[in-house]
């Protein structure tokens, strides 16, 4: 990356985050013990706000506020709850640069993904309104004897759903992932990453706006081993986002206390190009798939395939865009970079390039830290002869780090892309759509986009979006994503006593009458 692309900022954050909303902000978290952890601004290192940090204690106070308060709003029609999520709705689009402001100061994203990140809970929102009165109501169902019975499948709450969000879309996975949840009637106990809790907070502020019930919607803060087990202990389902040896402990959790889970854990992620792809458009859509929010997507592309035959161009191409990008800190719209969230993440991603540097690949850009621009900032990388000796040929890297990979075969870039404990995203490009579909069918991951790096299959809230393998169980959108967070309940009525022999029928005449009666009740379709 060259010089003339980075740029020092002077980088002011906007007026209106005050010391006094901060304050007001962090003081619905619960600390009873007066522990607080150090917030900061990511582009300047500056400590932002003493945040609160949470006691097992206090996780089961919150706990306990929150069922309460459960109460009450499971017996509330679901009309009026689907109200608030109607004003809540406009209130977030109407706060939306402020949102905006929030995620960059406390994540360090670049303006674009930030404000991206704050369409999520809108579009979830919009589309559960949609689906909500439909999947909440009771549903009769044929019985088990024809005209005499009949069941009605019904889909109460859960009560208190626990979710554990991460640092790089606190406050898409914050709110979005609590959502479904709360329009399904059940309270939520949220437990933001320490770095990025600002974003969530505001945002449940705007909900309580909108008239979502005070104390519905709790909050705790602190580092995962302190609060995570209480947590867990105490609600009657997980939704967890993050890595999968995190993932894990929480599954083994949710399965000791025999409560459902959700995981969407980590991934890396591959990229196939097809032989008859269009380079120019290929490379256009990578650098979105591979370094939005600096890389710090877990859907983001680590690992592209290319034809042998169009290696070189591709290469070369993708080399002189990447190096063309603006990398810089400013709250507003230009850079297409922004910072890594923290310095230890630095030092993770910084410690895979140079594994793969020593142990034998080649730096075509980037590959360095800029203390120039900011603490954390990191030039946007592209390895090639990455092999899975290194750990970035086979761990996520989440950061702006990709390798290039050449293939002979479309069956051998399959089985490359295959060729990871991961299945969470992948990425086809190609002027062939029948093929691309083909191509997609034989890819062993949750999400597949054609002509696309992410977005497009993130996007699609009417379709689950989860991963296969060690990428996670479970999905968010689409019809189980809201009910996941429901029970489901069997009503089933008998209206009159016959099963089993009737007044003087032996039992072999009613054997007899039960098996005409199943293979009848098949010919007619009945059962």
């Amino acid at each position: 990356m060259s010089t003339d692309t980075a740029k020092t900022a002077d980088v002011r954050r906007p007026d209106w985050i005050t010391e006094e909303l901060l304050s007001d902000l962090v003081s619905r978290v619960p600390s009873s013990t007066g522990a607080s952890w150090k917030l900061t601004e990511v582009y300047s290192g500056e400590v932002l706000v003493a945040l609160p940090q949470s006691s097992p204690a206090d996780v089961e106070r919150a706990a306990a506020e929150g069922r309460a308060a459960q109460r009450k709003w499971a017996a509330t029609p679901l009309p009026q709850r689907l109200a608030v999520f109607r004003r809540a709705h406009e209130l977030i689009l109407r706060n939306q640069h402020k949102i905006a402001d929030l995620i960059q100061a406390e994540s360090g994203k670049a303006r674009r993904i930030a404000f991206e990140e704050v369409c999520d809970p809108p579009m979830v929102i919009s589309h559960y309104l949609k689906r909500a009165p439909k999947l909440l109501r009771d549903k009769k169902r044929p019985g088990v004897m024809p005209v005499l019975s009949s069941s009605i499948e019904r889909h109460p709450p859960r009560g208190l759903v626990g979710i554990i969000a991460p640092w790089n879309f606190p406050f898409a996975t914050g709110l979005s992932d609590a959502i479904p949840a709360l329009m399904a009637g059940n309270a939520v106990l949220l437990k933001p990453d320490n770095k990025t809790a600002l974003s969530p907070l505001y945002g449940i502020s705007l909900l309580e706006e909108a008239g979502l019930p005070k104390g519905l919607f709790q909050v705790v803060c602190g580092e995962g081993p302190d609060v995570g087990p209480t947590m867990m202990d105490n609600v009657d389902y997980a939704m967890f986002t993050g890595s999968t040896a995190t993932g894990r402990v929480i599954g083994e959790q949710a399965g000791r206390n025999l409560i459902g889970a959700c995981l969407e854990l980590g991934g890396k992620n591959p990229m196939i190009v097809l032989d008859d792809a269009d380079i120019d458009e290929t490379v256009g859509g990578s650098m979105f798939a591979v370094f939005g929010n600096t890389g710090q997507i877990c859907m983001h592309i680590e690992r592209i395939y290319i034809p042998e035959a169009m290696y070189d161009e591709f290469r070369d191409k993708f080399v002189a865009a990447v190096e063309g990008m603006r990398i810089e800190a400013a709250y507003a719209f230009g850079p297409d970079l922004g910072a890594l969230v923290s310095p230890d993440h630095l030092a993770r991603v910084q410690s895979h390039v140079e594994d793969a540097v020593a142990k034998g690949a080649t730096v075509l850009t980037g590959g360095k830290a800029r203390p120039d621009i900011g603490p954390t900032f990191f030039e946007p990388t592209i390895l090639e002869g990455t092999t899975k000796e290194m750990l970035h040929g086979v761990t996520e890297t989440f950061g702006p780090v990709v390798s290039l990979h050449r293939y002979s075969t479309l069956e051998e870039a399959i089985e490359l892309a295959n060729d990871t404990d991961y299945g969470l995203n992948a990425s086809v490009w190609t002027t062939d759509f029948k093929r691309a579909q083909a191509v997609a069918a034989r890819i062993e991951s949750g999400n597949v986009n054609i002509n696309d790096g992410l977005a497009t299959a993130y996007a699609s809230k009417s379709t689950p979006s989860g991963g296969m393998k060690q990428s996670g169980v479970g999905a968010r959108h689409g019809d189980q994503g809201l009910l996941k967070y429901t029970e489901t309940q069997n009503v089933a009525t008998l209206k009159k006593q016959v099963m089993g022999p009737q007044g003087k029928q032996t039992f072999d005449d009613y054997a007899k009458q039960m098996q005409m009666s199943l293979r009848w009740m098949r010919k007619l379709g009945i059962r």
